[in-house]
């Protein structure tokens, strides 16, 4: 089957849409698409090079595309840049700066950066593109670029970013009860670990296919840790949850995990080799038996067992 071109399925001719961030990674993405769907895309960004850089690239293709110098988390920038194009009929809110920092090592200083620009630059692009809008009454989509980091945290060195992330969260979903009466849609996407320029430049050289391996396997260890310890404890200890009761998951559900976690770039371990899980993982209780009601005198009254467990 012939794939059509997007403007012929998604037609954003003559729409506005101005895009934080827009000059590279998501962002940039972001631009290309909106402007092969036919709008006049506004590459906001405070890298005025790149972001001409970006233009350039897509009026080169005939599309409409220019360059805008904005700091989203100064509000005098966002006001004139705001003030100069009024007409904005889309709003993406992608602009977002992610130091990896330890909390023990972070200082004020850290934080408010980060949510300055990750989540107080979404207020006030917001508040000024919506204020245009409303005064417009044609209605109008923002559309604010959020992570999935922020629900489901990744590694140590992200609490300021998963902070102001988890925040653009909870402002997406005030800004549209506010707006709806207007014809103002606000929505939020969280994307995964995407390998962009900025990922690659901190990955020595690994190919896109072995970063996002990579991702994966930290991503799922760090999930399952933290189910282990809520779930399963070392021979001879008490596990948490309710007094006397041991880890009921069962074992061949975590080996799969480890098999996956182990595994190289371009080999899979196979899941009868068993592989030896790091952690909490390598000391899983069975289940013990579970008594029916006690007797007088301390005798269950109907013992029974558990189903086998299958691993």
């Amino acid at each position: 089957m012939e794939r059509q071109p997007l403007a012929t399925l998604v037609s954003l001719a003559g729409k506005t849409a101005l895009v934080t961030g827009g000059a590279m990674g998501i962002g940039e993405g972001i631009s290309y698409r909106l402007a092969e769907a036919g709008a006049t895309v506004l590459i906001g960004d405070l890298d005025a090079a790149a972001a001409a850089k970006a233009a350039a690239e897509l009026t080169a293709k005939g599309w409409q595309a220019q360059a805008v110098q904005l700091d989203v988390a100064d509000e005098a920038s966002v006001a004139a840049a705001v003030a100069a194009n009024p007409t904005i009929d889309i709003l993406v809110n992608n602009a977002g700066i992610y130091p990896n920092t330890p909390l023990t090592q972070m200082t004020p200083a850290d934080f408010d950066r980060v949510l300055g620009v990750n989540l107080r630059g979404v207020f006030l692009c917001t508040k000024a593109v919506s204020a245009q809008m409303v005064a417009r009454g044609a209605g109008g989509r923002i559309i604010n670029v959020t992570s999935i980091d922020a629900l489901h945290p990744s590694m140590v060195g992200l609490a300021h970013y998963d902070a102001s992330k988890h925040g653009a969260w909870g402002f997406t979903k005030s800004a549209a009860l506010e707006y709806a009466p207007h014809g103002i849609r606000v929505n939020a996407v969280a994307p995964g670990g995407i390998v962009t320029p900025g990922v690659a430049a901190l990955s020595s050289g690994a190919s896109a296919e072995q970063i996002h391996g990579r991702m994966a396997r930290v991503m799922i260890m760090r999930r399952l840790q933290v189910w282990a310890s809520r779930w399963t404890a070392p021979v001879g200890t008490a596990s948490p949850g309710p007094p006397g009761r041991r880890s009921r998951v069962p074992r061949l559900v975590v080996e799969m995990a480890c098999a996956m976690i182990v595994g190289h770039d371009r080999e899979r371990t196979p899941l009868g080799a068993r592989p030896a899980c790091p952690g909490h993982v390598g000391h899983l209780v069975r289940p013990r038996r579970v008594l029916g009601p006690v007797q007088e005198g301390g005798a269950p009254a109907v013992p029974h067992q558990r189903p086998p467990d299958p691993g």
